[in-house]
Order: C-alpha cells, then sequence, then structure tokens
C-alpha cells in the first residue's frame, strides 16, 4: 500500500523553498555526471591503462540510471520521498568520491554505476517531489525550474569536465559532486518531512528484476549496434527476442501484482500515455541534435572538444529560457499550446541544422543551437506538470517516472537512430565524393573521418591518396549529418498529430486538490448564469453537477459541485 505523502498543505512556504533548492541541487549533479565524461574521457581512459572500456565510461552509468528510474519512482510511492531521496544522494556521494580516487578502469566503471543509481533515484523522486511540495497553480512554475536544471547540467557537463581535466586534474571531476550533495544533505535531512508508515508495502521484486533486464537489454542492445554487431545479425535477434521475452514476462507478473512497479492500468491513462511518446521522442531529439551537431563542429567547422562544448551552452540557454517561461504561463494559456509551439521551433531548430555546411559561421551554428535549445523548452516542464496533475497521488512517483524513463530510453534510442541513418548516408556520399581506390581505403561510416585524421597525421606514401581526397570525405560527412536532421525534423513533426488531439486530463479523486476543486466550481457557476456546461461534467437527475461524462456511478470518486439559486 502507498504511504500517504507529506503535501504542501502540511509544510510552510519557506521551508519547501528550502527543500526545493536542495532538490535541483540534485538533479544538477546527476545530470552533470550523465554528460561530463563526453570531453574528459579519453584522458581518464588513457590514466588508468584502459583505453578499451573507454566507452563504458557512459554506458555504465546511463545502463544503471535507466534501471533505477522507474524502480525508485515507485519505492518513493511506497516509502515516502525523503528516505528514497537521501538514499539516491548517499549512493551517489559514495560513488564520485570512491572514482576520484580510482586506480584502474574497473574501479572507476564500478564507481560509476553506482553513481547511474544514485542519478536514477534522484531524478525521479526530485521530480515527483514538486507534486508533493507545491499546489496544481505552483507546480509548473517548480517543473520550469527542473527542466532548466536539466538542461543546464546536461550541456554544461561537457564543458566542466573538459576545464577540470585541462586544468586541475580529472578527478575532481568527480570530487565536484561531494560539496553540491552536502549543501543539498542540509538543505532536505532535517527540512523534508518524513511521512508516517501505517502499513508495510509489498515490493513487487518479480517486477523490479524483469524491467530491470528488460531495460539493460535495451540499453546495451542501442549502445553496440552498429558498432560491435550490425542491425540486420544474429546477435540484434537473440537481444530483440530475449527483451519481446522479458515484456511479456513482465507484463503478465504485473497484472497479478499489488503494488506493480508500473501498472497495467496506466495505459489507460490518455494523459501518461501521450506525454511518453511525447518524452521519447525530445530525449531521441536531444541527445541525437546535441551528439552530431557537436560532431559537425568539430570536424566540419574546426573547433575543438571543449570549444564545441562550450557552444553547447547556447542551447542550454535557450532550454532554459523556455522551460521557466512555459512554466509560468502554462496555467494561463493551457498544456496544448506550448507542446505545439515546442514541436514548430524544435522541427525548425533541425531544419536550421539540416542546412549547415562546410562553410557555414560559426553565428550561424549558434542560431541553430538556440533555436533548438527553445523548442526542447517550451515542452519539457509541461508535459511533466500534465502527467503529474492527471495521477493519483499515490501513483504520482510512478507515473513521473515513467515519463523520465521514456525520456531516458529515447537519449539512447537517438544516439543509435542518428548513428544508423549517418551511417547508411554517408556510404551512398562516399561513393559520389571519392575515387573508387580511396573508398577502398577508409572505412564506410563516421570512422572515414578518424582514416583521414590518422592519414594526415602519418602522412606516407600510402596515405597520399585519402589525404588528396579530404574534401570529398568531409563533405560526405557533412552531406550525411545534415541528411539525418531532415530525418530528425520528419520525426518530430509527426509528434504535431498527437499534440493537436492533447488533452491533459485532471485527476478527479476524492483528495482532489482545493484550488482544482475550486477552480471547477467557478465553471459550474458559469453554467448557472449562462447555461454552458463544463467540458468533462454532466448534471445528474437531482440537478448537482459532477465530473464525468458518463451516468454510471464510479465507487464514490467523482467531484459533486453544487449550482447556484439565483
Amino acid at each position: 500500500m502507498a504511504v500517504e505523502q507529506i503535501t504542501y498543505k502540511n509544510i510552510d512556504p519557506k521551508v519547501r523553498n528550502m527543500i526545493m533548492v536542495g532538490l535541483c541541487l540534485a538533479m544538477l549533479i546527476a545530470c552533470f555526471d550523465g554528460t561530463i565524461v563526453g570531453t574528459c574521457g579519453p584522458e581518464i581512459a588513457r590514466s588508468l591503462d584502459g583505453l578499451e572500456l573507454y566507452s563504458w565510461l557512459a554506458t555504465a552509468y546511463m545502463l544503471f540510471e535507466t534501471i533505477f528510474i522507474p524502480i525508485a519512482g515507485k519505492l518513493s510511492d511506497l516509502y515516502g520521498r525523503k528516505p528514497l531521496f537521501l538514499i539516491g544522494l548517499t549512493l551517489f556521494v559514495v560513488g564520485s568520491f570512491v572514482a576520484g580516487m580510482s586506480q584502474n578502469m574497473m574501479m572507476l566503471l564500478v564507481c560509476r554505476a553506482v553513481q547511474g543509481v544514485g542519478g536514477g533515484i534522484l531524478i525521479p523522486v526530485a521530480t515527483a517531489a514538486v507534486a508533493d511540495l507545491y499546489p496544481p497553480a505552483q507546480r509548473a512554475k517548480m517543473q520550469g525550474m527542473l527542466g532548466a536544471i536539466f538542461g543546464i547540467g546536461s550541456g554544461i557537463g561537457p564543458v566542466l569536465g573538459g576545464y577540470i581535466t585541462e586544468y586541475i586534474s580529472w578527478r575532481w571531476v568527480f570530487y565536484i559532486n561531494i560539496p553540491m550533495a552536502i549543501v543539498a544533505y542540509i538543505l532536505t535531512i532535517k527540512k523534508f518531512p518524513t511521512p508516517d508508515q501505517t502499513s508495510k508495502p509489498v515490493i513487487d521484486t518479480k517486477g523490479i528484476v524483469l524491467l530491470s533486464l528488460a531495460l539493460a537489454d535495451t540499453v546495451l542492445f542501442f549502445n553496440f549496434v552498429g558498432d560491435d554487431f550490425d542491425w540486420v545479425s544474429v546477435e540484434s535477434a537473440a537481444m530483440i527476442a530475449v527483451l519481446l521475452v522479458l515484456i511479456a514476462l513482465f507484463v503478465a507478473v504485473e497484472r497479478k501484482a499489488v503494488e506493480p512497479i508500473l501498472a497495467p492500468h496506466l495505459i489507460h491513462n490518455k494523459t501518461v500515455v501521450e506525454a511518453s511518446v511525447f518524452m521519447l521522442v525530445f530525449g531521441l531529439a536531444m541527445m541525437g541534435a546535441m551528439m552530431y551537431s557537436s560532431m559537425f563542429a568539430i570536424y566540419i567547422l574546426g573547433l575543438s572538444t571543449l570549444e564545441a562544448g562550450e557552444y553547447s551552452i547556447v542551447l542550454v540557454i535557450g532550454m532554459m529560457i523556455t522551460s521557466i517561461i512555459s512554466g509560468n504561463l502554462v496555467n494561463k494559456t493551457g498544456y496544448r499550446f506550448w507542446i505545439i509551439l515546442g514541436i514548430l521551433i524544435t522541427v525548425g531548430g533541425l531544419l536550421m541544422f539540416n542546412q549547415l555546411t562546410i562553410g557555414s559561421e560559426l553565428t550561424y551554428y549558434a542560431e541553430c543551437l538556440f533555436v533548438f535549445g527553445v523548442g526542447l523548452g517550451c515542452m519539457m516542464s509541461v508535459i511533466m506538470v500534465a502527467v503529474q496533475n492527471a495521477s493519483k497521488p499515490s501513483e504520482i512517483g510512478m507515473t513521473t517516472s515513467a515519463t523520465n524513463l521514456f525520456r531516458g530510453i529515447g537519449t539512447t534510442v537517438g544516439t543509435a537512430v542518428f548513428a544508423m541513418i549517418i551511417g547508411n548516408k554517408i556510404d551512398e556520399e562516399l561513393r559520389d565524393h571519392v575515387s573508387n581506390t580511396v573508398y577502398g581505403m577508409i572505412s564506410h561510416d563516421t570512422g572515414c573521418l578518424q582514416d583521414l585524421f590518422n592519414a594526415i597525421s602519418s602522412p606516407t606514401v600510402e596515405n597520399l591518396p585519402i589525404i588528396n581526397a579530404a574534401n570529398g570525405i568531409l563533405e560526405a560527412f557533412a552531406n550525411s549529418v545534415d541528411y539525418a536532421f531532415l530525418c530528425g525534423a520528419v520525426i518530430v513533426a509527426f509528434l504535431l498529430i498527437i499534440a493537436v488531439i492533447f488533452e491533459a486530463d485532471v485527476y478527479k479523486g476524492s483528495d482532489m486538490d482545493e484550488e482544482i476543486t475550486a477552480h471547477i466550481q467557478s465553471d459550474v457557476d458559469a453554467y448557472s448564469k449562462h447555461g454552458i456546461m463544463p467540458k468533462h461534467f454532466r448534471q445528474t437527475e437531482d440537478g448537482s453537477i459532477v465530473a464525468g461524462e458518463s451516468s454510471e456511478t464510479d465507487s464514490g470518486k467523482k467531484h459533486h459541485f453544487s449550482r447556484k439559486k439565483e
């Protein structure tokens, strides 16, 4: 049975604002570490003699973060937000401290996994806690703030990692988390109320195990397909088959579970389903565009890795601005306006990326990043608020983590999908831009760039054909990335179909928020005066107005409103 969460009705406004600062700091360090090794990873791998394990620096974190997001969300519904939050923060601090002292690559990878568990707990719990701490009218504003923090952490991480590694030491990439985590502890450990546990929760152990295995299979598949094995191969078929079996078993178990980790009835919650689709594509577009726009800037526009990271701050600024603005205005405009606007601007940003060429100015590149960030910021916090307001209070952790989970899966899928699109296109482009001799000497994917740079750094007679074909190779890569951005724009544009029909529900339970109740009562009063029935309401035989369009009873869960007498 889910524990009754401490709500905003029981907390002093000043205290909850202090807690919110602690939640923001926790979200910041969790997002930092998802991307911070992007620039310093090679130096870390070289320092620990583990270049062959370099890719696992990011994969280990992403894998365990993805697995624990839905688990933490549900457990926070069962045990309360505070215990889960403090556990996540503790794991993150321990993982960061030991990671900074790592003496070999395997030790560091274990620490990255521990950090991933901590991050997988902090992100959904911090997001869900907003619904406990703030009334509906203020949730959007606070989610906008968390959305801005998410953008800052994800975007600034690579830049921060690069500077710390260059001017201090890569070990401080991990130590820097500790002071911020300590401040988060101080702000939350005494101030964050602990709910009373009235009964022993039932944990869905089977569901947790099956979901963890399914998510691990998904993350590993999309991380290695295209590099370690082909999309059409025995390995791909085997991993997909295992995933389908795990999903079937998981669904069967969840139907019988007392407290399912992801309740089957969520499929009937239109808002949660549509929001999950939005977040999946949101994550796909964000990660794919950020990764390959940076590659374009480095290989085609001539920026260093650190400079490319600095330019990504422009994207973060755009995302931060609209995330905060949409959070403040969504109560006046409604959800749909911001979602449609965000989709249109995001598509516009991807189409701007599509126009990048070898001769593009850096100012135009910055404009692309800014517009793209503005589009993403419009949608992110608005979608999360819609989900929370459409959820039962006892399920907010589960529904919030579900949407966060799909965003995480989207980031994993996005990298693989963009890589597949570019890999297929670049083979075609190379045939058009280089001779058959050079085509036979180089890789037929993004590895052709590494072949080119290796040839330039070791100019031998054998490498001269590749060096002479440099412009053709770069042109092929540029055209391929542009094509991937165009495909991304088409994928995001399909969301317009869902956005046009998107109409977020509001949970109409017995403990409905007083603010929402008062707002609906005003609609009922308007009906009394003007004869206009509020949408999703009906009049009963005794003249009272109730929530719901059906005339059938709903276990006493309908809210009744009085019609004023003239």
